[in-house]
């Protein structure tokens, strides 16, 4: 059965997209949830119409993810916790807590999967990567610090 998605469906298409499903699962989940409608003659029109739309957002995603990017790049990060005079943390920082320091100190609202990179250990200087948009990652310098 063809039908035409109003939504993103991971494994299956993005909105607008044609797809050709099983009866029982467009009858069952598609439809009923609001995912798709049943394509019939005349949808193709509607099919572009939210192609359009679809790749409108996400120019203007890209756009306004470079522009924060271009803010965030270069800047410093300062996290403490507690460590041993080795310069050892009793517990870690990870994606979390840069998350967090970013928002505090540069303003960014930011999801915790945004941020990739290693769990910190140690005291020091470390690289985690921001994820802004699925083309727009930009690097971010941490520097932990040990509590006094």
């Amino acid at each position: 059965m063809k039908v035409l998605l109003r939504s993103d469906v991971d494994g299956l298409g993005r909105t607008g997209d044609i797809v050709d499903v099983a009866r029982g699962y467009a009858r069952n989940y598609l439809v009923p949830k609001g995912l798709a409608i049943e394509a019939v003659a005349g949808v193709t029109a509607q099919a572009e119409a939210m192609r359009r739309k679809r790749a409108l957002k996400a120019a203007s995603d890209r756009t306004e993810a470079e522009a924060t990017a271009a803010r965030v790049a270069g800047v410093v990060v300062q996290v403490t916790a507690k460590a041993s005079e080795e310069g050892r943390l009793f517990g870690s920082v990870g994606a979390a807590e840069v998350a967090d320091a970013l928002t505090a100190q540069v303003g960014l609202e930011l999801d915790r999967r945004q941020v990739v990179g290693e769990v910190i250990k140690e005291v020091g200087s470390h690289e985690f990567t921001i994820e802004l948009h699925s083309d727009v990652a930009v690097p971010v310098t941490v520097e932990v610090l040990a509590e006094a």
